[in-house]
C-alpha cells in the first residue's frame, strides 16, 4: 500500500512563505494524480492543488492560483507546494493524497485513495 509523509509545515507571519514536501514510500500504488489538501476543525476537507504526474500539469483552486505551485520531482516521486503570501486563512492540517480522478473531479477528496498524515501550517498576523 502507498504510505504518503509530509514534512515542511511551521508556523509563519502573514506574507511568508513555506515549502511542503511530500514523499511516497512503500508499496505501488496508484499516484496518477498527486494532490494537497487542507482542512481545519469542524470543516471538511478543501482542495488546494494537484498535479497530473505523467503530463506534469498543475491544478489549482482560486485561492491558491496565484500564490501556490505545485510540483513533482520526476527523479524521486517527491511532490512539493510551495506556498507564498500565505494569509491567516491558509492555517490548516495539509495532507498529501494519491488517486486518479479525471481532470474534473480533481478537487473531490473522495477521488483519492491514499493519503497521509497530514502536517500543520499555522499563519499569525
Amino acid at each position: 500500500q502507498l504510505k504518503l509523509v509530509e514534512s515542511g509545515g511551521g508556523s509563519v507571519q502573514a506574507g511568508g512563505s513555506l515549502r511542503l514536501s511530500c514523499v511516497a514510500a512503500e508499496g505501488p500504488g496508484t499516484r496518477v494524480c498527486m494532490a494537497w489538501f487542507r482542512q481545519v476543525p469542524g470543516k471538511e476537507r478543501e482542495a488546494v492543488a494537484a498535479i497530473y504526474v505523467r503530463s506534469g500539469n498543475p491544478y489549482y483552486t482560486n485561492s491558491t492560483k496565484d500564490r501556490f505551485i505545485i510540483s513533482h520531482d520526476r527523479t524521486d516521486g517527491t511532490v512539493y507546494l510551495q506556498m507564498n503570501r500565505l494569509t491567516t486563512e491558509d492555517s490548516a492540517m495539509y495532507y498529501c493524497a494519491a488517486g486518479a480522478p479525471n481532470a474534473a473531479a480533481w478537487t473531490r477528496a473522495s477521488e483519492y485513495l491514499y493519503w497521509g498524515q497530514g502536517t500543520q501550517v499555522t499563519v499569525s498576523p
